[in-house]
């Protein structure tokens, strides 16, 4: 029987257990496999998985380590879905997926030019990509500014030197960046000046202690599992079963 996972640290409040539960109607293993060793962990996967979901902090380590690489994650530098395949370990992004849908969703209801994106981790990167590939002018605002101005000159070599995200720093708040019609939010805590998103289109990743948009949380979670789920496993996952995780 197939066997499958999620990697990072901490994840014992993870709902990937059960919403893989409710995908398949528990005919799949899947279990948390945590721990502060990435090295641990990964081995534990090539011993034991056919495919793993892998969340922060190893995001961009086990990107590294994968034989195989999907165009987004290529253009990301990290992934969150692994599968065992007859060439090797080939990485996904789902995180990628899931926010290019909410945003062609949150398009069909207002137009929307511009993001902003709040973080440059492994989920801001995704979300970043996931920006452009919609047709949106992207901006990054991260607290490590060299860390955000290096991806956003990786992007200009993908996208053109014209679509290059412009990069700003969070040491004045969130109030001293510029405007924009949708904010993605991908940090696990409230930055100073976080009041002046409140009106704005909104979409966040922390699902658990949400600081901005606690369904949209719900949702990315959600629409990246049913995506993740069925490169895993090659089944259509439950994904109505799976809503009923959140109730």
């Amino acid at each position: 029987m197939k066997k499958f996972g999620l990697i990072g640290h901490p994840i014992a409040h993870s709902k990937s257990p059960a919403l893989f539960r409710a995908a398949y109607d528990g005919r799949y293993p899947y279990d948390l496999i945590e721990g502060a060793d990435f090295e641990q962990s990964w081995q534990r996967f090539l011993d034991e998985y056919d495919g793993i979901n892998v969340t922060a902090p190893f995001k961009e380590l086990a990107y590294a380590r994968a034989d195989i690489r999907s165009a987004e994650c290529e253009a990301i530098g990290a992934g969150n879905i692994f599968v065992k395949t007859e060439d090797g370990i080939k990485a996904y992004n789902s995180d990628y997926s899931a926010v290019a849908m909410m945003l062609l969703e949150a398009m069909k209801e207002k137009p929307l030019q511009t993001a902003m994106v709040i973080g440059c981790g492994g989920a801001g990167k995704a979300a970043i990509v996931a920006a452009l590939e919609v047709g949106l002018k992207t901006r990054i605002a991260n607290r490590n500014v060299a860390k955000a101005e290096e991806f956003a000159d990786s992007l200009a070599a993908v996208f053109g030197p014209k679509k290059r995200p412009e990069v700003f720093g969070l040491e004045d708040g969130a109030d001293s960046l510029p405007e924009c019609d949708v904010i993605i939010y991908t940090l696990p805590l409230a930055v100073k000046g976080i009041d002046s998103f409140e009106g704005k289109t909104v979409l966040e990743a922390n699902y658990k202690d949400p600081v901005l948009n606690a369904e949209s949380g719900k949702k990315w979670l959600l629409s990246q599992a049913v995506h993740g789920y069925f490169l895993f496993t090659g089944e259509e996952p439950d994904a109505e079963a799976m809503a009923k995780v959140f109730e």
